[in-house]
């Protein structure tokens, strides 16, 4: 097998310092939407032109380069060991030229490993196998304050008057919306994953948040409520970094997971306006970024 660790380098720094094309095209036009000298216009002016800096320096969008998340799609007989071995090189190589700022802490002793690696969960790898012979890596950088925003509800939710259907799964959305206001740092994304144990529901929420902010939901009933929780959220008022506002998502996307009849989660994983996913194909020797 080939050593891609240079290749899943450049996978790194790209996802860190070059912020996607729709991601900032979903940014600009909701600076747009702002009133002219207000707090949330500000605001976004100053997101903009953090987001040109950093890829015309080539320098980390945000300081908190968040906790790598890889999932990568393989050509049946490659070695996920090795694949494993490279990618923590990379990661490590990337930390040291300061693409990536150290963030693995040892949760019992407080002590920073200084280059990203801790125990096999950080980073974090999925592997699946696949058809063909393409191998597919796909990054996202989440950073530490929209993960602490992050929520899981149980439905039915007396509180929130949340029953079992997707109407249940509005509400305690927007309930997850309206309690982060602005430790998220919005304009955030949401990723909703509806079913599944509290842990595939957790992972499915942040996988989904490779999807583009432009694209539609197959299914009719999921685009419906991707586009209804979207236009409520916006209505909240929150606004960019909880300044008030008209724009306080950037985009939803949802799937939903089988479950057992005794339970019902519901998942949310905020991502804030700093969406930092990048994909990387090999196919042969050629090596693609998107």
């Amino acid at each position: 097998m080939a050593d891609l660790s240079g290749a899943l380098l450049e996978l790194i720094r790209l996802t860190s310092t070059d912020l996607p094309g729709d991601v900032e095209q979903a940014l600009h036009r909701a600076r747009t939407g702002e009133a002219p000298g207000s707090a949330a216009a500000g605001a976004l002016d100053s997101i903009l032109e953090n987001v040109a800096l950093a890829r015309e320096k080539s320098s980390p969008i945000c300081q908190d380069t968040g906790t790598p998340l890889f999932y990568v799609r393989h050509p049946a007989g490659w070695s996920t060991r090795e694949l494993r071995d490279q990618i923590r090189q990379a990661v490590a190589a990337a930390t040291k030229k300061a693409h990536l700022r150290p963030n693995a802490v040892d949760s019992l002793s407080g002590k920073n490993s200084g280059n990203n690696l801790g125990d096999e969960a950080f980073p974090t790898i999925h592997f699946e196998e696949a058809d063909g012979d393409d191998l597919t890596v796909e990054l996202i950088l989440k950073g530490g304050g929209c993960e602490n925003v992050g929520a899981q509800y149980s439905l039915p939710d007396d509180r929130l008057k949340a029953g079992r259907d997707l109407e249940g799964v509005r509400r305690v959305t927007l309930d997850a919306v309206h309690r982060a206001q602005g430790q998220g740092c919005a304009p955030g994304i949401l990723g909703v994953a509806i079913g599944g144990d509290r842990g595939s529901s957790y992972a499915a929420s942040k996988e989904v948040l490779l999807r583009p902010l432009d694209d539609v939901h197959p299914q009719a009933e999921l685009a419906e409520f991707e586009a209804r929780v979207l236009q409520e959220g916006n209505q909240l008022g929150i606004g960019p970094m909880g300044f008030g506002g008209e724009t306080t998502l950037l985009g939803v996307k949802a799937t939903d997971l089988h479950r057992l009849p005794a339970s019902f989660f519901v998942s949310v994983s905020y991502m804030c306006w700093a969406c930092r996913r990048r994909r990387m194909v090999v196919h042969g020797d050629d090596v693609r970024y998107a």
